[in-house]
């Protein structure tokens, strides 16, 4: 119930302005050491506005109790972000607009590699002329106990390209879901690292490179960089896709899906690919099929409308990416295709320095599946907490596997600029719904 509950608070402050009045151009905030569980006294923490880049417009420290306050003219008219720097790593947290309050945690450093596990790992493939655009994501989590940030300053998650690769651009989201561009720390041979604290929880790093793609076909030796974890590929329709182990997984919004479990660390999996980019309305017809089956689904159009229970079509496929990615949406990026909402990383602590890279293009993402339950009204004729609890949660399952597969279709080039406005205005309205109550 605790985890349903932060994940609804959390996804409406991102998307709504929240309903609560808040003192415009203050925010209040805490500090507090997540690991000990105690407010964190004596912490620099930092005012930053994200338009025209990650510029810090105000500087203070917590007090004893952890406590501190702003006051900018920024603040309830924009974006903004709080950091609070502690052993040189920077811990931030989004302050939306209409945020009147803002609580800021910071953990001890671990550089033990086993603070965190990676469970699935995400390739999408976009052809783009005599260029392949390959995005790629690994889901992070950590389940450190007590809880610590997974942070070496030489570079604590690696990844790996294939032959030929060119990187564009790396970016990482903590489980506020706030997107960093990250400064590749390169290590030869088409090997990079980068580093990041890893938060306690589920974050994720994506990073996109371009392949040559003469002919409209190409051999693709992928390499996995960390064990055990699923791997799913994901492409156009209209191209053909065969590899190592991979087993298709059906189709989802114009997209090709292909899965392989389990794979262990360093392994190659070859991928042949041939095939061209889809037109614009190449799926049209499918997307009208589909909006009729979220129709008949019950997919909430307003308010009055109930979840329906929608069983997962690839359920052995299923990976926690909807949980990283939703925050990035309801800020309005767009995952691997443009520059995230936060520029870059920097300016960084010392010890976060890293080789300077270009910001570049990113590619497109992947796509999932949803589960949801109705509410039941009890005996007398209210919903118990427990029922309310698990039907916001759901509903919110709902959401974020509507917002991912829109942003999935506006990436593939199956919607339009209008249908995909329309589509956003009505997954924000069900949200604004829900949270009315």
């Amino acid at each position: 119930m605790r985890a349903r509950t932060a994940r609804w608070a959390l996804l409406a402050t991102l998307v709504l302005v929240p309903f609560a009045s808040a003192e415009a151009g203050t925010v209040r905030g805490t500090v507090r050491n997540g690991t000990t569980g105690k407010p964190a006294a004596g912490i620099e923490v930092i005012l930053i506005q994200l338009q025209g880049g990650m510029q810090p417009v105000a500087n203070t420290k917590s007090d004893a109790q952890g406590g501190f306050t702003f006051d900018h003219p920024g603040l309830g008219a924009q974006p903004m972000l709080v950091r609070a720097v502690y052993h040189g790593i920077n811990f931030h947290q989004p302050v939306p607009p209409g945020t009147g309050t803002v609580k800021v945690d910071i953990y001890e450093p671990s550089k033990d590699p086993k603070t965190i596990s990676v469970p699935s790992h995400v390739v999408v493939f976009q052809p783009n002329g005599s260029t392949l655009i390959v995005g790629e994501e690994y889901q992070v989590e950590n389940k450190s106990q007590p809880p610590q940030a997974y942070f070496n300053t030489e570079g604590n998650f690696d990844l790996a390209l294939p032959e030929k690769g060119q990187l564009q651009q790396i970016a990482a989201a903590g489980p506020a879901g706030m997107p960093v561009v990250q400064l590749p720390i390169d290590k030869k041979n088409n090997r990079y690292s980068i580093s990041y604290a890893f938060r306690p929880g589920q974050s994720t790093v994506r990073y996109s490179y371009e392949l040559p793609y003469a002919g409209n076909s190409a051999s693709i030796k992928i390499p996995t960089v960390y064990p055990g974890g699923k791997l799913l590929v994901v492409a156009p329709q209209t191209v053909q896709l065969s590899g190592d182990g991979l087993t298709p997984g059906g189709q989802e919004q114009g997209m090709n899906l292909y899965g392989r479990d389990s794979v262990a660390a360093g392994t190659l999996v070859a991928v042949n690919i041939s095939g061209t980019a889809p037109p614009p309305d190449a799926n049209s017809g499918t997307e009208q099929g589909q909006q009729g089956r979220d129709s008949q689904q019950g997919e909430v159009e307003a308010p009055s409308v109930n979840i329906q229970q929608v069983p997962g079509r690839l359920d052995v496929l299923k990976w926690p990416l909807i949980a990283g990615f939703v925050c990035v949406f309801a800020l309005g990026a767009i995952l691997l295709a443009r520059k995230p909402v936060v520029a870059y990383a920097g300016p960084m602590a010392p010890e976060e320095s890293a080789p300077s890279a270009k910001p570049k293009k990113t590619g497109p993402a992947g796509t999932s599946s949803a589960a949801t339950a109705p509410l039941r009204a009890g005996s007398n004729g209210a919903a118990s907490l427990a029922e309310v609890d698990a039907a916001i949660g759901t509903s919110l399952d709902a959401l974020k596997e509507r917002l991912f597969r829109l942003e999935l279709r506006h990436q593939a080039g199956t919607i339009s600029e209008e249908e995909y406005g329309q589509e956003r205005a009505r997954a924000e309205k069900v949200l604004r719904d829900l949270v009315r109550g």
